[in-house]
């Protein structure tokens, strides 16, 4: 295995591949956060305003609130997913492609 250079890392850093990839990590990321934040917000005025539509009964011993926030938990682990497909698809093949460039130069 090559040993990479000295400037490697730096090289890596400054390259304009390394910035836009940075840059579509990043947007990603925010897209998913912004995301998940709105459906935690949205819980929350619901339990704010309208405690009344949770509370409303589904069987004798349920209400609606624990499968909403069930559905809350299930939807936080499927956006994790979506990143963790999206990263395993698009961002590592990237990496190790700027990886190879920068240390096969």
């Amino acid at each position: 295995m090559a040993q990479p250079q000295p400037n490697s890392a730096h090289e890596i850093i400054e390259s304009p591949e390394f910035k836009k990839l940075v840059s579509k990590r990043w947007s990603v990321s925010l897209v998913l956060t912004l995301i998940m934040l709105a459906v935690y917000i949205g819980f929350l005025l619901v339990v704010a305003f309208s405690k009344e539509s949770l509370a409303a009964k589904i069987s004798p011993n349920l209400t609606w609130a624990i499968p909403i926030g069930l559905g809350i938990i299930l939807f936080a682990w499927i956006l994790t997913g979506i990143y963790v497909f999206w990263a395993n698809n698009n961002y590592d093949e990237a990496v190790q492609e700027l990886k190879n460039k920068v240390l096969n130069s």
